[in-house]
């Protein structure tokens, strides 16, 4: 039999039981209440049972600091003891029309922590039925240890002829047992919305957790294609530039003492290979940043990449950047490594003299859109496109469209849609 205990799960549905507690001592338990006696004698017989009464009360209370888990037996067992320190509480104090309803209240209340729906309407069922006995037994004026279970009928009520007083006290009962009834459908739906609620909310916890690992997950194969294709890229093109080197250093020993001038021309072509496969590896290594945006918004940053690519390139750029909503890191730095990318292509392969780059919100979605006019190529044919397979991925895993369009000698058109419900910041 494998169980634990565990503290009380709902600090409102702990201090409801509080309160019920309290009303059923005040209740039953007041100065002002009429003391019961035992028909023997006894030592001082008129505190025995108030006192009984009330250890069993404080026994059911302190019995919700813990709550059994694990065994269906041991929490059956818990909730049986329940009921019985409630009918051992108004059989030793009596008034159980006042303390009954509030002890069986807080008996439900637990089963209601303990079972699923099934076992919650059967605890209910058995509170209902505890309260009819008790409500029966009083009719019938049976009284266990000589302590009546019910109020004393008033003066008035008592010299009422025998039909119409049995008519009466039948009346209450019908309407004690439909009060409690409602009284004990209202609790359990209660409880059962708070049940309901912070299960919903441990599940959008537990999905909004997947949701980040999902997120990271992405975010780490993203980063490791973007190493492989800085590989690649540093593979081809350095490769490219130090095989030119080669062949020009080798023509430079060649011409050296026949034609010196010559000779110069192939070193200075060999000196600027060099140069441009270092700067080459060096926007490689660049590009590794975890986080080119830093602490910038995405604007400012994108802002200094365009300079540096007007300034490295000579290509106009004009941009249109207008976002009016708070973006989470990892989309901002999708769009940035996107727009950096394309801008990469272009300076690379498309000889464009113009960029167009617009960045604006549209309705449910954030559009990106980049446009040169450069000597296009036809997407059939690049069969090698990493670059553009990078961008195709990374809008993507955000479960945005990305559109190319392209044709020779008319530029290139690239177009990235994503859902609004993805960018927005989750701290906002």
């Amino acid at each position: 039999m494998n169980y634990e205990w565990k503290k009380h799960p709902f600090r409102l549905l702990l201090y409801l039981e509080w309160i019920l507690l309290g009303i059923a001592l005040v209740a039953g338990f007041s100065l002002f209440l009429e003391r019961h006696r035992l028909p023997f004698p006894v030592h001082n017989p008129s505190t025995i049972f108030p006192i009984g009464a009330t250890i069993s009360i404080i026994l059911l209370g302190v019995m919700g600091w813990r709550l059994p888990i694990g065994s269906r037996l041991v929490q059956g067992l818990y909730i049986s003891f329940g009921f019985g320190l409630s009918w051992l509480a108004v059989l030793l104090g009596g008034r159980g029309d006042r303390v009954f309803p509030a002890l069986l209240l807080i008996v439900v209340i637990r089963a209601c922590l303990l079972f699923p729906w099934s076992g919650r309407i059967v605890v209910s069922v058995f509170s209902y039925l505890s309260f009819l006995l008790l409500q029966v037994m009083s009719w019938l004026k049976i009284s266990p240890f000589g302590i009546p279970l019910g109020k004393p009928l008033p003066r008035v009520i008592r010299y009422l002829p025998s039909e119409e007083l049995q008519n009466l006290l039948l009346s209450l009962i019908i309407n004690s047992a439909l009060l409690f009834g409602l009284v004990l459908a209202f609790v359990l739906l209660l409880v059962g919305a708070v049940l309901a609620e912070n299960q919903s909310r441990e599940k959008l916890a537990v999905a909004n957790r997947r949701l980040r690992q999902y997120a990271l997950t992405i975010e780490n194969q993203a980063t490791l294609q973007e190493r492989n294709r800085i590989a690649r890229e540093i593979h081809d093109s350095v490769g490219h530039y130090l095989t030119a080197q080669s062949i020009q250093l080798e023509n430079t020993a060649l011409f050296l003492f026949q034609e010196p001038q010559k000779a110069a021309n192939h070193l200075q072509k060999a000196r600027q290979l060099g140069k441009e496969a270092l700067q080459n590896v060096r926007n490689a290594v660049a590009t590794l940043r975890n986080d080119p945006l830093k602490t910038r918004s995405l604007s400012i940053s994108l802002e200094q990449l365009i300079t540096e690519f007007k300034r490295n390139t000579g290509i106009e750029v004009k941009s249109e950047i207008n976002l009016s909503v708070g973006l989470a890191s990892e989309v901002a730095l999708v769009l940035y490594r996107i727009i950096q990318e394309a801008l990469t292509n272009i300076s690379k392969h498309s000889q464009a003299t113009l960029v167009q780059l617009r960045l604006t919100e549209q309705k449910q979605m954030i559009q990106l859109q980049i446009e040169d006019n450069g000597q296009g190529f036809n997407p059939t044919d690049n069969t090698t496109g990493f670059g553009l397979q990078s961008m195709r991925e990374r809008t993507e895993a955000l479960n945005g469209n990305f559109c190319l369009a392209s044709k020779l000698e008319q530029g290139c058109h690239i177009k990235v849609e994503i859902p609004l419900w993805r960018i927005i910041n989750r701290d906002d």
